[in-house]
Order: C-alpha cells, then sequence, then structure tokens
C-alpha cells in the first residue's frame, strides 16, 4: 500500500544538514516527496511504500546529524501525489519562528583531515567547515538562520563552493560558513600599533613570534584571545602584568589528548567532556610534574583545559606547543574584544601583535566552562558550543524576559516550553559591560522572535539590570535572589510542586533586606518561605568584604566571643595595622558600613582568613576556592555546631564551629586537616537542617542545591552523599551554571508562573 505523511519537526534543525540528511534517508528506503525550511519547523512530505514511511520519523530520531535536534514532532496522512524523486525546495518564510538557531562547534573529523591533506583544496585553510561544523551563533545578524543574514554575506561564492552548497549530497550542501581560500576570509597578522605585517604566511610567523615569548591577540569564534607559551613562565608573567590579573588562574589550550593525558590527571568522563562538539574549557587536576609554567594557576592543584575547536587553533597548535595560554583578550571586568580595530585600541600595551581576519563576529561569546563533579559534568559558564540552545520545559509558559543578576549576568527568555538563555555577560562593573548587557537583550529578541511585555528581575532596588527592568516599561516582576537560585535548578531538572531548596551562596538581597547567603527554603516556582538560614553575623565594611575576607572574619569572631574578639584577632594576627580592633569594634556595634549577613559563601572566606590562607584576594571567591584546595584528600572530622529550632525559621549557628577552628589552629593543628573538618562539619549541617524541615513539613523528600557555594566540589559530592544516605532525592544542576549565571533562567519560570496563575498575581 501506498502512504504519503507530512511530517514537521522542531528544534536545532536548520543550518546542521538537516535537509540534506532527509534527503538521503528519503531516496536510500525509495520514498519521494520533499523537505523545505520554514520559521516553524523544518516540513517534510514523504510517499512510498506504508512501512517505509512509517519507520521514516524512527530512523530520522536515531540517526540526526551531530548538530541537529528534535525538540518536537507530530505528522498526518496526505493525499500520494503520485511524484517522482526526492527534492529539497526552495525556504519558506513568514509567520512566527519556532526554529533554533544551532550554536558554533568545534571543527569535524572530516574538516580536520581535508584541513592537513596537501591534496584538498582547502589544505591549511584556516575557516574549512561543513554542515557538522563551524560558527553559527557568532556569525548570525538576523534570521532565519541564512547567508545572507551572516557576516558570511560579503564573501560571494566561488563556482566550486557554490557546486557543494547546491549538491544535496554533499556535506556542505547549504553550508552558511562554507568558503575556500579563492572566495572566502583571510587571515593577517598586525603588529602591536595595528599595521599589517606583510608576511607570506601569517601563522607561521604568529607561531614564531609565540616561540619567542611574545603575546598575542588572536581572533577566534566568539572574540580574541590573549595567547603567549604556556611553558614559558616570564611570557606569562608579563600577560598578568600587562592584563593586571594577578593570581586568577589561565585557561589553557593543549595540542590534542595525548597531550592532556601527560599534565593533567583526567578520567574518560572529563575526556568525553573536553572532546565533545561544544569544547568547553574543563577543570582536571594537575600532574605534578606537567609542563606548564607555574604562573598560569598559582597555588591551585588544577588547570583549566580545551582542545583546539577551530581551524586556526589546529594549525597554530600542530606539532608546536604543548599548550597556550588563550585568555580572555578584555581588560578587567570589560567584555571579550570581537573588532579588530576595537581590539588594536582596548589592547594597546597589553598584547605584541595581532592575528585577525576579515569575517566579522557578530555575537560576542566567551569560551564555555565545566567541571565533573561527582561523575556528573556540570556547565560553569555557560556560552560558545552551548549557547543558544535552549532548555525544553515541563510546561508552557508566556513570553517572559528575564534580566539576572548583577554578577555573572546572562538573559534569559521564556517562550512556550522553550527557555533561551544569552551568552555569558560577566559582571556589570563597567560602561563596557553594561553596554555588552544592553545589546544582548535586542539579540536574544531577534534569535527568538519575541518581545516579551513581561519582565522578569532581581529583588536589589540598585542592581543594574534592576533598573534596566523598570525603564524598560511594562510589567515588572522582581524575584528573590536566592528563589530564582532554587528554581532554575527545578527548571532544569523539569520540577513542579514543593520542594527543599538549598540556596548558598557570597550575597543576594534579602526580603528583610539583609545580606542572603545561607538559606533553607520550601519553595515552589511561584513562591517560597523561608524555613531556615545560618545566623546573621556583621560584616564590617559591606562589599569591601568581598576582597578583604579578614573583615568577614572580624565579623565571625565578634559573634564567636562577643567583647573578647579583639583578643582573639590578635592571637590570629588578623587585622592589618591600619585598622584596629576598636575601630572595626565602633563600625559593628554602630551599624555603620556593617550589613548583617547570612552568606554561607562569606563563612567560607571567613575560615579561610581565619586559617592565614588568604586574607586579600584578588579575584572573586579566591578565599573560598583556596580552602577547598587545602581540605582535597583528607578525611576530616565532624566539628561541633550548633542548630537552634526551638522556633523557625531554624537558625545554623557556626558560632562553636568558629570556636573550634580557633582553638585548633591556635594549638597548632595542620590548617589542612582544619579546613577538612570544616567541609565536613557544613556538610553535615546542611544535611541536619534539609532533615529538620523534612520532619517539619511531614512529606517533602526532594531536595535542590543550588548557589555559587556548590561549584565546591567538595561541598558538592559530600552534600549529595548526606542527603542520598537520609533518602532524599537530590537534585543539582549539570546544564545550567549553579552560580549568577543560571539566575536568569530561575527570574523568568517563577515570573511566567506567576504570570499565569491569576491568583498569584493577586
Amino acid at each position: 500500500m501506498i502512504r504519503r505523511r507530512r511530517y514537521r519537526f522542531l528544534g536545532t534543525v536548520q543550518g546542521v544538514g538537516f535537509r540534506p540528511f532527509l534527503y538521503r534517508l528519503a531516496t536510500e528506503d525509495g520514498l519521494v516527496g520533499w523537505v523545505q525550511n520554514r520559521h516553524d519547523g523544518v516540513l517534510a512530505e514523504v510517499e512510498g511504500p506504508e512501512a517505509a514511511v512509517n519507520r521514516f520519523p524512527g530512523t530520522v530520531a536515531a540517526q540526526l546529524p551531530p548538530l541537529a535536534r528534535i525538540a518536537f514532532w507530530e505528522g498526518e496522512d496526505v493525499n500520494p501525489c503520485g511524484e517522482q524523486g526526492f527534492r529539497i525546495v526552495q525556504s519558506a518564510d513568514g509567520g512566527e519562528g519556532t526554529v533554533h538557531i544551532s550554536p558554533d562547534a568545534a571543527t569535524c573529523p572530516d574538516c580536520l583531515g581535508e584541513l592537513f591533506a596537501p591534496r584538498n583544496r582547502r589544505y591549511r585553510y584556516p575557516f574549512i567547515n561543513c554542515t557538522n561544523c563551524g560558527p553559527r551563533l557568532t556569525i548570525i545578524n538576523d534570521i532565519p538562520y541564512d547567508r545572507i543574514h551572516t557576516s558570511m554575506a560579503s564573501f560571494p561564492l566561488c563556482p566550486d563552493c557554490a557546486a557543494e552548497y547546491e549538491n544535496p549530497a554533499d556535506r556542505r550542501f547549504h553550508a552558511e560558513p562554507n568558503a575556500c581560500p579563492v572566495c572566502g576570509p583571510q587571515v593577517i597578522l598586525l603588529d602591536a600599533g595595528g599595521e599589517i605585517l606583510a608576511h607570506i604566511d601569517p601563522i607561521a610567523e604568529a607561531v614564531a613570534r609565540l616561540k619567542e615569548g611574545q603575546i598575542l591577540a588572536i581572533k577566534g569564534l566568539g572574540g580574541f584571545h590573549l595567547a603567549v607559551d604556556g611553558t614559558n613562565n616570564a611570557a606569562v608573567r608579563r600577560l598578568r602584568t600587562r592584563k593586571c590579573r594577578e593570581e586568577k588562574p589561565l585557561a589553557i589550550m593543549v595540542r590534542d589528548m595525548e597531550m592532556v593525558e601527560t599534565i593533567s590527571e583526567i578520567n574518560d568522563i572529563e575526556k568525553a567532556l573536553l572532546a565533545a562538539p561544544e569544547r568547553p574549557i574543563v577543570l582536571v587536576h594537575r600532574r605534578e610534574a606537567a609542563d606548564i609554567a607555574c604562573e598560569v594557576a598559582p597555588g591551585s592543584p588544577n588547570l583549566g583545559i580545551m582542545l583546539p575547536y577551530t581551524p586556526l587553533h589546529h594549525l597554530l597548535m600542530k606539532d608546536q606547543f604543548t599548550a597556550l595560554v588563550m585568555t580572555s583578550a578584555n581588560q578587567t571586568d570589560e567584555p571579550i574584544c570581537i573588532e579588530n580595530a576595537e581590539a588594536v585600541s582596548r589592547l594597546a600595551g597589553v598584547a605584541d601583535g595581532f592575528l585577525v581576519h576579515n569575517r566579522d563576529i557578530l555575537v560576542r561569546c566567551d569560551d564555555s566552562i565545566a567541571v565533573v563533579a561527582g561523575g556528573i559534568p556540570q556547565v560553569l559558564r555557560r556560552a560558545r558550543g552551548f549557547v543558544p540552545r535552549p532548555l525544553f520545559l515541563h510546561r508552557s509558559f508566556p513570553p517572559v524576559l528575564a534580566l539576572g543578576a548583577h554578577l555573572k549576568s546572562t538573559i534569559c527568555i521564556v517562550k512556550d516550553n522553550t527557555a533561551f538563555l544569552s551568552p555569558h555577560i560577566g559582571d556589570l562593573e563597567t560602561p563596557q559591560a553594561r553596554d555588552y548587557f544592553d545589546g544582548s537583550v535586542p539579540l536574544m529578541e531577534r534569535i527568538t522572535e519575541s518581545r516579551p511585555e513581561f519582565v522578569a528581575c532581581d529583588l536589589h532596588p540598585d542592581f543594574y539590570s534592576t533598573r534596566a527592568a523598570r525603564q524598560r516599561g511594562g510589567p515588572v516582576i522582581p524575584v528573590q535572589h536566592h528563589h530564582a537560585h532554587i528554581v532554575s535548578c527545578m527548571a532544569e531538572h523539569g520540577l513542579s510542586g514543593k520542594v527543599i531548596g538549598l540556596s548558598m551562596d557570597g550575597t543576594g538581597y534579602g526580603t528583610d533586606g539583609q545580606v542572603w547567603g545561607g538559606e533553607f527554603f520550601v519553595a515552589d516556582e511561584r513562591s517560597f518561605t523561608r524555613r531556615g538560614h545560618f545566623t546573621y553575623f556583621p560584616l564590617p565594611g559591606g562589599d569591601k568584604a568581598i576582597r578583604e575576607p579578614w573583615r568577614t572574619a572580624a565579623g565571625l569572631l565578634r559573634q564567636a566571643y562577643g567583647k573578647e574578639w579583639p583578643a582573639v584577632a590578635t592571637a590570629l594576627a588578623l587585622l592589618p595595622e591600619s585598622c584596629p580592633a576598636d575601630f572595626l569594634e565602633g563600625m559593628m556595634s554602630g551599624g555603620v558600613q556593617n550589613p548583617r549577613c547570612s552568606s554561607l559563601g562569606r563563612i567560607f572566606d571567613g575560615v579561610a582568613a581565619i586559617l592565614n590562607i588568604r586574607r586579600r584576594v584578588t579575584f572573586e571567591g579566591q578565599a573560598a576556592i583556596e580552602l577547598e584546595h587545602l581540605a582535597a584528600g583528607r578525611s576530616g572530622r565532624i566539628l561541633p555546631y550548633a542548630v537552634r529550632k526551638d522556633a523557625e525559621p531554624f537558625l545554623l549557628d557556626p558560632a562553636i564551629l568558629v570556636r573550634a577552628i580557633v582553638a585548633g589552629f591556635l594549638s597548632g593543628r595542620d590548617p589542612r586537616d582544619l579546613a577538612a573538618d570544616f567541609h565536613v562539619t557544613i556538610v553535615q549541617a546542611l544535611a541536619e537542617m534539609a532533615g529538620l524541615i523534612r520532619e517539619k513539613t511531614g512529606t517533602l523528600d526532594r531536595v535542590v542545591l543550588s548557589g555559587g557555594c556548590f561549584q565546591n566540589r567538595l561541598l558538592l559530592e559530600g552534600c549529595v552523599t548526606a542527603l542520598k544516605a537520609r533518602l532524599f532525592n537530590v537534585f543539582f544542576h549539570q546544564l545550567v551554571p549553579t552560580n549568577d549565571g543560571g539566575i536568569s533562567l530561575g527570574q523568568a519560570v517563577c515570573a511566567g508562573t506567576i504570570i499565569s496563575d491569576p491568583q498569584a498575581r493577586e
């Protein structure tokens, strides 16, 4: 029996070789019909023997091209036409868009083989790509994703490339960035002042200069990197000095997996993550004998490693370097450079030269960062390779724009049952970062083909993102910071209904006007009840304590010892001469520049300062990170702590724990053991608090973990183990950052829930 069915496929199905893929499947199975790109997906009609038509969607799902993702498909019977052959018809415009743009993808094995094949016409061509790899988001100006809407529009195809582009049997069929040395972009090398260096081979000259220890700005997919030989300690130190990046670890690009295994202790899950098409930076443990400059990650046992992901990277690395430092080309708190002239201007005095090309980057996109914790990959910074791939939600929501937090900023648009997060924007501390933030809103609206009326933002009244929400006009829905954390993790896992939420981070604006950060909630997507928190302690100097953890330590000592705290601070040699104890006491007793804080992140900082691990930091989280590193590999023992459960909210009081740590340190105990003790004690305390909340509610057995503190692998893995031992179902982030980079997703889903429920708005 002859049957004909019409199928509609939604998801990432354009610009990823999906139509030629359907063409090949249909013709191989003797089916006739056609396939067409539309704003609402890909439409295909197939006709032939009933059995072949019936198995068609299953075959499609089982054999998808590498970059394709199907979110939804539907089919219906139509009348057979008796046509001959299968054809790809011209794209249809019009209507509301539901097509998902593919993220940028690393060079595929086929293209990599051609890149180094001397007889191939694209031999050593730095822009080789096909439908399975290459730039996507970063070159797009509008949708649908056609060449005329990308930065490749200014490079007309030569006859050979045009033939590939028009041939459904070729893997470059409608590969929009398709090009070759005859018709495509070219690489040039500039000196420090931006003048062209007329070398025959700019890549070979760049390699030579890097070997000499020079610092080069290299134009990549989503922006420029500052590159230097990763084995040259003096060169890396010079890069740090010029970039004003004193101690924060630098990412390195390692030429291949064999070299990765030589310099790091990497497991199979980390290898798979490192080699995935997204090519994130992966945090792995460094081998002691690794031939990597100590200045790459001073004081850290870990390395942030990525593999080459563009043809240009492969050409630079091929048989040349163990590793190149490849750090974002920017100054502190500024966005990454994307334009050639911009790079020459902003990186003056930093870069010794510029390896650039004439394909414009239209969308700024940093490298993504990931880690494996408890055997499960987690994305810590979601950008190149992952964005703008949507997350699929368990229900549909009205369109909502969420503007995220102030630090690690991202933007999210929820539309129907999909959530689209912007690339990582960063901290909104500089005019340049705020301009980037402002420009990201229309970008996300173009990608999603929507302009939401409702805007969600943080509860903090003075955040730049909050002010931007108010200035946009229309209804604004503020969402408490830590509630957004919990809802973001719920959304990722498709959870609804009440959960126990442990939201642990540095700082967030609470509903009582205080600084929150160690919160135990009973929450759903719409609201929360604060069932417990760490007891408030003073934070002398307010935001200064983030850069000067000795201030947090002083606040913890005052809470733990009362009026006797100055003597303890003296014994610890904690305070700088410029800030004596009586001055701090006046600040803390008088309430001037002295907010009250419940933050677990700040407690980590304070304990690191008490143990004299780090009393001043040069980057966010440094003290807590070094405390974690100190504890690694040690079992630890549970120290005393107190839970006050005579009234709600329950209070987790760290005062006794602080006194035990001080006593151990002053008695000469190894700080490494005390750091391990602190970690296991906090894990035990968090699990006990969750147990108390379950006893109080009677039924809740789902615990959601979110917040920047859970970037700490010891804390996360310890909590998961302890909570599962108490028979909780535990959920933590994998696809969305647990830090403030995930806040916008939680805001959008929370606001969408409120909008959808009229009672919730009353």
